[in-house]
């Protein structure tokens, strides 16, 4: 995304300055950053502000006045921050963000540079995140399994699946340490994530090798990506595997069989979970979402909603996969008033589904015209969604005829 050179120099002596004691309080209509604001406080305020430029004030906040006395909170508060820039392709940005870090005495601590390189795997940096590992010497970190992790992670985030093998196998090596159970889980998942769970199985020959102990998490993982593929043999032998081990079969090992029987008969996945409730398990907000999914491929949208009503009653929350979900296929039934519901209730926990998803629905109300509501939603999306997709929204607007005589006379007083 482009940006005028008077707003990336502002921006970078905003974000490169280290010498900032104190961020001045700026009132805005979805946020207020000030020095006095708690961590905790800044940290919520970040995973709700969209606006990036309002989540780096915030992020600001947090690296001024608490980067020294809680390094994991600054770290994770420095990860959603990333993540906002990425959704809006503010990749120069997160750069100058994750680079200016370089020069904090920290940076000799392998954990905190760890940190860095995660953060640009999770904005799908991955050629930054090599060469930030690469530069440890330079930078006189020390290297370890720790920063080794960070990278193999980074590389999964950035969907580079292909290259973790590569660097498994080279960097311990090249530089003289051994991956530990967390780098294989790592690998596993590297070879799931890319469809090649046979790959994985090999490499727990390795393990056993090794007398590295292989967990539920690992083999879940695999089983998991056998499905995918429609393996369900092989994901019952590995299953039964997992099981004679001792591994601890838990709910999310679970909701991988319930992933698996979403296309069947969903008094099957009910029963899954009153098995898993009888056990001492208690059912997640995925293990629902399979039920809900089942009966809405069914067609059993009253079913379907009766499970998402009941969410909180069985001590969930719905999730962004859980308002997608349900939105899609009441859309997709017609059902676009209950739809619009169900929005207006995503934005209230800030779990707004994705462009495609919100387009069918607008569209939606639209032709049932239901006008005000398609207004009301699009003025909406114009507050929470990043500017990249701004442009897609006023599209749709003029596409509908949702645009005011009011609103084209101020835009081209604007122009």
């Amino acid at each position: 995304m482009a940006l005028s050179s008077s707003s990336a120099l502002l921006r970078r002596a905003r974000h490169l300055s280290t010498a900032i004691a104190t961020v001045p309080a700026t009132t805005t209509t979805n946020a207020t950053v000030s020095a006095s604001m708690t961590i905790s406080k800044a940290k919520s305020k970040l995973r709700t502000e969209h606006n990036t430029d309002k989540a780096l004030d915030i992020y600001s906040t947090v690296k001024s006045n608490y980067s020294a006395s809680s390094p994991g909170s600054t770290h994770h508060a420095q990860q959603i921050t990333v993540r906002r820039l990425a959704k809006s392709h503010r990749f120069s940005d997160i750069e100058a963000l994750i680079e200016s870090h370089k020069s904090d005495p920290r940076i000799t601590d392998e954990p905190f540079l760890s940190s860095l390189i995660r953060s640009y795997g999770i904005a799908g940096m991955f050629e930054h995140a090599l060469n930030t590992y690469n530069q440890m010497e330079a930078l006189k970190t020390p290297r370890s399994t720790i920063s080794f992790n960070a990278l193999l992670m980074a590389c999964v985030n950035s969907k580079n699946f292909d290259r973790a093998p590569h660097l498994f196998d080279e960097m311990p090596a090249k530089y003289g340490f051994q991956p530990d159970d967390y780098s294989y889980g790592i690998l596993v998942k590297s070879f799931c994530d890319a469809g090649k769970p046979e790959k994985a199985i090999d490499r727990l020959k390795e393990m056993d090798k090794k007398g590295i102990q292989i967990s539920g998490v690992i083999y879940t993982s695999i089983i998991h990506s056998l499905y995918k593929k429609g393996n369900a043999t092989e994901a019952e032998r590995i299953w039964d595997e997992m099981v004679n081990r001792g591994c601890l079969v838990d709910v999310a090992a679970n909701n991988v069989r319930l992933f698996n029987a979403v296309d069947g008969d969903p008094e099957n996945i009910k029963t899954m979970i009153e098995e898993m409730s009888n056990s001492g398990q208690k059912p997640d907000t995925i293990s629902y979402n399979y039920l809900m999914t089942c009966y809405c491929k069914k067609g059993m949208m009253k079913e379907a909603k009766e499970v998402y009503d009941k969410l909180e009653e069985n001590c969930c929350n719905p999730n962004a996969a859980t308002f997608r979900t349900l939105l899609f296929y009441l859309c997709k039934n017609e059902q676009f008033e209950t739809g619009y519901k169900v929005f207006k209730h995503s934005v209230k926990v800030n779990k707004i589904p994705d462009f495609n998803t919100l387009k069918y629905l607008v569209e939606g109300l639209a032709k049932k015209s239901r006008t005000k509501d398609a207004k009301g939603m699009i003025r909406t999306m114009r507050k929470k969604f990043p500017p990249n997709l701004l442009v897609a929204w006023s599209k749709i607007e003029k596409e509908l005829g949702l645009v005011s005589i009011e609103a084209e006379a101020a835009k081209e007083v604007r122009t």
